[in-house]
């Protein structure tokens, strides 16, 4: 991970963290590795924590997590219900 891709995606996180937890469905939104097909890989990516994942025909409009924002990678992960213990 380089210093200046992580950067980048923090500041994109923290203009946009407060408008993704608005949607439905969402718990958490942090900075993190790219998951893909169960492998973690090297590239950073802002990840949104959710309770499931859904289709996209269930979800309204205003509710679909795009895949990017501003040239950082968005990877969608389901977590299930966090519960503080």
């Amino acid at each position: 991970m380089s210093d200046q891709s992580l950067q980048r995606a923090i500041e994109v996180k923290r203009r946009h963290e407060q408008e993704l937890m608005r949607k439905a469905n969402v718990l958490a939104v942090g900075v993190g590795y790219r998951t893909r097909g169960g492998e973690q890989t090297q590239e950073v990516s802002i990840v949104v924590s959710v309770r499931i994942k859904v289709s996209k025909s269930e979800l309204k409009p205003g509710d679909l997590i795009p895949p990017s924002i501003e040239d950082v990678p968005v990877d969608v992960v389901e977590t299930g219900v966090i519960r503080a213990l």
